[in-house]
Formats: structure tokens, C-alpha cells, sequence
């Protein structure tokens, strides 16, 4: 969370030589907006200048990136500059940091508050305008999980929110490709910005999901869920293609100090979670997606595990490829596996599907659950 304010390029460009030499071509970036934008008005220069050293290094190594704009929402917990506080709004699950410390303050919301609204659209001109053209950027993606932030009041203000913002990134790069980050919650829920209404103006769909999130999930390691999860976003978003950005398993190793004690809800054993792993990977890939993403490159080091969202969300410590001291876990060598795997046709229609998108949204919390019972019962194991 703190990368872009104490900046070393020497430790980013490791980490992304890391990341490309087991395979992996792809990493997603998240913009710090309190970083990147100090006050409503103004870009902060050198976070942009940063921003493209990102990107340079990145196109060394052949690495292409999807930033993420408003972050906003992150593991947990609200990360938001001063000036977007004092408003109504917000998720009360989730802490607001702000300035370094947990506030208790309501957030704008930026579906609604035209000075918010701006102040985003600022941002996105100005950081796609600083990588327009770049040979690493692969798309933008306008928002973390937003809906655990605010939730739009209605589906035209979220249609407006979306047709500005991807405007805003495609006036300053005509090349670029937009997407918006959904989670799996925006499935059990009418959030009113879902993947209907993000195939209206995105190039493509993004989806979330971890079955440790999901109480009618089959265990921490049902790797069926997102590949259904996939499948799911696709119908409901007009057959759009689909980039499963965030899946992925907390774990703990045997014996190894830094790491919990085995056991720990909801924590895996690194092995088992390298099998899971594979099974969601193939099970995405049979799916027709674009492609995935894991969460998350590293383990956090013991050092910050006093800060938010760590102190009270210990499971968010260890949910990376590489552990702490930079060697890699058993699920590297899973994806490593993956290298140059086609990806697979759509197919056919999946036949568990017996509703209409109308009926789903009408609830969605009792479909999204009934609709993956009657998924598992037609899907073989992998």
C-alpha cells in the first residue's frame, strides 16, 4: 500500500524480473489515489513520472500492465483521500484510511457528487495520458472492488459514472482498453454496476472471486467457484469476454516462523493450495477466459503486520506467489505449468442455466447459490 509513496525502482524492477522469469506475463498496478491525487485539482507530477518508470521497467522484461485507477478499496479496508470523506456513504464492514489513519468518516459518493465525479475524471486523463501509447499497458481497469467503497444510487448514474471515466481514458489514449473491477459480491447483490452494465461501455469484463468469501462455496478450496463465477459474469454481461483478475488462497508453511500457525482459518497449506491452483486454472481456461490473475505477488513482511488492514485481517499477510524472503511457493511452479496453454473456445451454452438475467436480478442472493448447485451437479471434477 505504501509503494508509491516510498518509491525504489531498483525493488520494482526485481520483483517483475521475479514475476516474468517463471513464465507470468501479466501484473496488475494499483494507483494510490491519495498519492496520485493530493487534492481534487491536482495530479501529483511525480507519482506520474513513477508511474511511467512502472511501466518502463515493465516493458523491459516483456511484462504488460493493467493499472487500477480510485484504489479506493484494498484487502480490506478503504483507503481514500481527505477531501473524497464527509459524506453519507460507505461499507460499514470496512475501515476508511485516510492520511495514514483509520477516520471515522462517511464517504462522497462519486456516482452522485459532481466535484467527485470530476476529480476522477481528472485523474484518468492525466495517468492515461502520461502511458498513452506505452507498450506495456494493456488496460486500465477504473476501480478496485468499488461497490465495497460506495454503490451507485441507481443503474443510469452507474451507466454515466462508467461512460465518463472511459471517455476520459480513451480521449488521452486512443489505443486503450478499459475494464472496471468486479467481485463475486457484485453477483449476490444488486449493486446496480454489475456486468450488464459494465458490457454496455468496457472492452471487457473483470471478475473477482475466493471461495473462503463465499459461504455456500464447498471449502476454502472449491476450485469449481470461479471458474462458475466466470461463466456467470459472462451471461449476465451479453457474452462479454471475461479476465478473471483476482483468485487466489491465503496459506501457511510448516515449521516456517514468519508464517501462522497451521490451522489458522482460513489459512491452506502452501501444497494443497498449489493443487487448488491448478484445478481453478484449468477450470478458468475451460471457461473460455481472456486469461487470470493471482493474488497476490508477495507475502507482506512481519514489519507491517501492526498497520491496517493486517492487524485485524491476519489472512491478508499471506496470500502471496513468493513469501517474504522471495522464494516461491508451490503454486508458482503450478502457473509456471500454464505457459503458453490456448485458451479454449466458449462452446455452447451452459445448460444449468435455467433463468432469464431479468429473474436473476430480481435475487440474485438466492439464484447465485441455486444456479452453482445445479453448475456442480453437471461439471465433473478436474
Amino acid at each position: 500500500m505504501g509503494w508509491w509513496s516510498s518509491f525504489d525502482p531498483a525493488e520494482v524492477g526485481a520483483d517483475f524480473a521475479r514475476i516474468a522469469a517463471c513464465g507470468l506475463d501479466s501484473v496488475r498496478i494499483f494507483l494510490s489515489w491519495e498519492d496520485f491525487q493530493p487534492t481534487p485539482t491536482r495530479v501529483d507530477g511525480e507519482m506520474l513520472a513513477r508511474l511511467v518508470v512502472v511501466a518502463d521497467l515493465a516493458a523491459g522484461l516483456g511484462l504488460q500492465l493493467i493499472p487500477t485507477l480510485f484504489t479506493g478499496h484494498m484487502s480490506g479496508v478503504n483507503w481514500i483521500p481527505p477531501w473524497a470523506l464527509g459524506g453519507s456513504d460507505g461499507d460499514p464492514r470496512f475501515r476508511v484510511v485516510s492520511g495514514g489513519t483509520v477516520v471515522g468518516r462517511g464517504l462522497r459518493n462519486w456516482y452522485s457528487d459532481p466535484a467527485i465525479g470530476d476529480a476522477q475524471v481528472l485523474l484518468a486523463a492525466e495517468a492515461a495520458g502520461a502511458l498513452a501509447g506505452h507498450e506495456a499497458v494493456w488496460a486500465w481497469d477504473l476501480g478496485n472492488e468499488n461497490s465495497n467503497c460506495v454503490v451507485p444510487p441507481n443503474r443510469s448514474s452507474a451507466r454515466a459514472w462508467l461512460v465518463r471515466l472511459s471517455s476520459a481514458v480513451r480521449s488521452a489514449d486512443e489505443t486503450a482498453l478499459v475494464t472496471v473491477g468486479l467481485h463475486m459480491e457484485d453477483l449476490e447483490e444488486d449493486r446496480r454496476l454489475g456486468p450488464r452494465q459494465a458490457s454496455q461501455v468496457c472492452d471487457l469484463l473483470s471478475m473477482h472471486g475466493y471461495p473462503i468469501y463465499a459461504s455456500w462455496a464447498h471449502g476454502a478450496r472449491d476450485e469449481l467457484l470461479v471458474p462458475f463465477l466466470a461463466r456467470v459474469t459472462r451471461w449476465l454481461g451479453d457474452g462479454r469476454d471475461v479476465l478473471f483478475s483476482e483468485f487466489g488462497l491465503p496459506t501457511y508453511r510448516r515449521g516456517d516462523p514468519h508464517e501462522q500457525r497451521a490451522g489458522a482459518e482460513p489459512l491452506v497449506d502452501e501444497e494443497a493450495a498449489a493443487v487448488y491452483t491448478t484445478a481453478a486454472l484449468e477450470g478458468l481456461r475451460r471457461a473460455g477466459c481472456l486469461g487470470a490473475l493471482l493474488w497476490c505477488y508477495s507475502d507482506y513482511a512481519p514489519a507491517l503486520w501492526e498497520n491496517p488492514p493486517f492487524d485485524l485481517a491476519p489472512h491478508e499477510r499471506t496470500f502471496g506467489l513468493w513469501r517474504i524472503d522471495g522464494s516461491p511457493k508451490p503454486a508458482v511452479a503450478a502457473i509456471s505449468a500454464f505457459v503458453g496453454a490456448e485458451r479454449c473456445t466458449r462452446g455452447h451454452a451452459d445448460a444449468w442455466i435455467d433463468i432469464d438475467r431479468d429473474e436473476f436480478l430480481l435475487d440474485p442472493n438466492t439464484q447465485l447459490p441455486r444456479l452453482y448447485r445445479r453448475y456442480r451437479e453437471q461439471s465433473r471434477p478436474l
